[in-house]
C-alpha cells in the first residue's frame, strides 16, 4: 500500500498524513509536483510530520504520466465526484490510494487515469472533509480488510 498526493497545497495536511503513512506501515508517499510549498526543509511540513517525516519515503513526480508510468500497481483516488462508496471496493496490498489538491482536487484527466475512483460519503449539509482525515479514513479501511 502506498498513499500519493497530487500537487498538495498545504504543509501541514502533508505532513500529518506523512506520520499516518508510518502509523499505518506505509514506508513510500508519492507526491506530483507542484506542491504549492517548498517540500525540501519546511518548518511546517517538519512540525506536523514530527520525527517521523524522516521514516517515510518521499517520492516526487513531476507529473501524474510520470507516476502513472512507475506505478505497477492500482491507483485509487478518492474524490467527491466519485459514486462508489470507499468501503464497496476490495482494496488490495499493491494499492496507492491518491487525493487530490485540497482546493479542488484532480484534473479531468487524472480524474480518467486512475483505475478506481471513490467518495468518502458525507451528510448532505457538509461540504469536504480535510485530505489528511480522508487519508486516515482510507488507509484505515484497507487495513481493516488486509
Amino acid at each position: 500500500m502506498e498513499v500519493c498526493l497530487f500537487e498538495p497545497e498545504i504543509a501541514q495536511n502533508t505532513g500529518a498524513i506523512a506520520r499516518l503513512c508510518v502509523c499505518f506501515g506505509v514506508r513510500q508517499l508519492n507526491i506530483i509536483e507542484p506542491a504549492s510549498f517548498i517540500i525540501d526543509n519546511n518548518r511546517a511540513l517538519k512540525r506536523a510530520g514530527m520525527d517521523y517525516i524522516e521514516k517515510v519515503k518521499l517520492i516526487r513526480y513531476e507529473s501524474f504520466e510520470e507516476f502513472r508510468a512507475s506505478y505497477a500497481g492500482r491507483i485509487v483516488l478518492f474524490d467527491v465526484k466519485a459514486t462508489k462508496k470507499y468501503f464497496d471496493i476490495q482494496f488490495l496490498e499493491s494499492d496507492c490510494m491518491m487525493f487530490g489538491r485540497e482546493s479542488s482536487g484532480v484534473t479531468a484527466e487524472v480524474f480518467a487515469g486512475c483505475d478506481e475512483r471513490v467518495i468518502i460519503p458525507m451528510s448532505p449539509e457538509a461540504r469536504s472533509l480535510n485530505v489528511a482525515m480522508c487519508a486516515a479514513i482510507g488507509l484505515a479501511e484497507a487495513a481493516r480488510q488486509l
